[in-house]
């Protein structure tokens, strides 16, 4: 092992940007008015630069106009669409802080959004996959259908004045998105006394993470925070003005939002929306319709990609980079991406929500091994080291949990301070929970979560190694393991598996397969096969629900040890 420490620090002939979020809009449509900057193909829209900043510029004065004023919280509970990409750039422009809220969400975690962060406005869509929106709404605000000017007065949400709706559907005490833009005077006055006050260290944005225990935290972003992670992460990617990303993950988290949008703005690329949400189908169109040269998505995103019927039928030779992230990448998955999918140049990232998202990236041009095994290296301007359960920074070559410093880090989790001191030490280092170990070259791999790994017997079993090698199995498609209570030894290993379609396989040759090459405490206890996993909106696979779903049906409660 290595005596060097497992500290990196990432270095970079480029500054950071002291720009603002309405600022990087300014500038692209000064260099590329003409250019393509948004495509969304399930509203048939395609702006330029010049029109995306000439409508944002106009929802901001329309903002500005009901009466917020910089600092006030806007809530954005909506699918992808050209509107939320509008309102990202408008209340950002004119000083407002926008509040992504989960498009799954609905009545109880709604509720706990507005209030949490004292929302003045909800800029809403009307439906989403058979979810009526305006009827949980008004489930929650009795008074919303008596009201009946443009001004909301509630009881259960008194900072709450204005619920604005988007699409042509009609709904009794909201105003419509696109009646906004107001023709009185004083409108473009208004907007640039908002717009002299926004420095670029205001917060701009706040994104709720949801942990296994407790309500969500609303980590607050600043434009700084988010600004200059999406331009460097974008430049990773090499992009350049006549790239166009194609942007199938949801807006409301940091991979569409940063990545997506403020990737290609301060590139002067094109964003391609395929659809309101993920659809493979949807998205291998977009992609080869449109020309895109860069994809983003999670794993199972692309598995799905790959493994759709008509795969075959997209013409992808266009593809040329892009990223895989949001979770563990698994390798035959990115083998199958590089050759099939013609994307030579794509990226793994890895980060956080409260890191404004990524700390490690791979190059373009990195050994191909190294960018199927590994998540890159530390970001420019990125502090990372990990420590072992003391606090010690551990060797390289040791696991340990990670953890980040520098320019991307939060400004804290929104009206909670202890959460924050809990996630952000005295010395400015966030804290992941998640456990990765860095080599000699400063190439990092994610080895699990420090409350995922697996105990047993004494022995500590990083599930993504069991994980990525049942992907291995040509019968298998996706795989999640898990640690569960064991009586005996702590923990034993729980593999869960979704098998390719139109095969079979028992939990005996899973078995004697793991028994024939990896070793005798690793190899699975339980193994159970389901047709899909419970997941997040953005694809990551909820453990911790597995986790208590195989308990339930094993019968193991009993053998908890506390």
């Amino acid at each position: 092992m290595s005596a060097l420490a497992s500290y990196v620090s990432g270095t970079s002939g480029q500054p950071l940007l002291y720009r603002s979020v309405g600022g990087v809009l300014s500038d692209a449509a000064a260099r590329w008015p003409d250019s393509p900057a948004l495509i969304v193909r399930h509203q048939m829209i395609a702006w330029s630069y010049r029109e995306l900043d000439e409508r944002a510029t106009a929802i901001a004065r329309g903002l500005l106009a009901l009466g917020l004023v910089p600092g006030d919280r806007v809530g954005i509970w909506s699918p992808n669409n050209a509107e939320w990409v509008l309102t990202q750039f408008a209340t950002a422009r004119a000083g407002l802080i926008l509040v992504n809220i989960n498009p799954a969400y609905r009545s109880s975690e709604l509720h706990y959004a507005l209030r949490k962060v004292g929302c003045r406005a909800l800029i809403m869509a009307t439906a989403f996959k058979g979810s009526d929106y305006i009827a949980i709404l008004n489930t929650l605000i009795p008074e919303l259908a008596a009201s009946r000017g443009p001004q909301l007065c509630c009881a259960a949400f008194p900072q709450l004045q204005f619920v604005i709706r988007l699409g042509a559907q009609r709904a009794d005490g909201t105003l419509a998105f696109d009646e906004l833009p107001p023709l009185g005077a004083g409108a473009d006055e208004a907007l640039s006394t908002a717009q002299a006050q926004v420095d670029p260290d205001d917060p701009v944005n706040i994104q709720f993470t949801s942990g296994t225990t407790g309500p969500p935290k609303g980590a607050t972003l600043s434009h700084f925070n988010i600004v200059n992670n999406g331009y460097f992460v974008a430049r990773g990617m090499q992009t350049l003005p006549r790239d166009r990303i194609c942007i199938p993950v949801p807006l409301y988290h940091c991979f569409g939002m940063v990545m997506g949008v403020l990737g290609a703005v301060t590139h002067g690329a094109t964003m391609v929306f395929p659809a309101e949400s993920f659809d493979p189908e949807s998205t291998l169109a977009a992609i080869a319709e449109e020309r895109c040269t860069t994809l983003y998505g999670v794993p199972t995103m692309f598995i799905a990609e790959l493994e759709h019927p008509r795969f075959a039928q997209f013409d992808l030779s266009s593809l040329r980079t892009g990223i895989m992230a949001g979770a563990p990448c698994p390798i035959a998955v990115m083998r199958r991406v590089i050759a099939e999918m013609h994307m030579g140049q794509v990226t793994i990232c890895y980060g956080m929500t409260e890191t404004s998202p990524v700390s490690f990236q791979s190059d373009v041009d990195d050994p191909l091994e190294l960018r199927v095994s590994t998540v890159g290296r530390v970001h420019p301007h990125i502090q990372v080291k990990l420590v072992d359960t003391t606090g010690k920074t551990v060797p390289r070559g040791a696991p340990g949990e990670l953890l980040t410093r520098g320019y991307s880090v939060m400004r804290g989790y929104w009206d909670d301070p202890l959460r924050t001191a809990e996630a952000v030490d005295a010395a400015g280092w966030m804290h992941t929970g998640d456990l990765a170990v860095i080599d000699d070259q400063g190439y990092c791999s994610i080895v699990g979560r420090a409350k995922d790994m697996i105990i047993r017997g004494g022995e500590n079993i990083y599930p993504r190694e069991i994980e990525e090698f049942l992907l291995l199995h040509p019968k298998v498609l996706d795989v999640a393991v898990v640690g569960l209570p064991d009586r005996k030894y702590g923990e034993s290993v729980c593999a869960v598996i979704r098998l390719r379609e139109e095969v079979s396989s028992s939990e005996q040759e899973i078995i004697d397969y793991c028994r024939e090459r990896i070793a005798r405490y690793k190899v699975p206890r339980f193994v159970r096969f389901v047709d899909a996993f419970p997941m997040t909106v953005t694809g990551k696979v909820q453990k911790y629900l597995i986790r208590e779903q195989q308990v339930s049906e094993l019968g193991l409660d009993a053998e908890r040890t506390g």
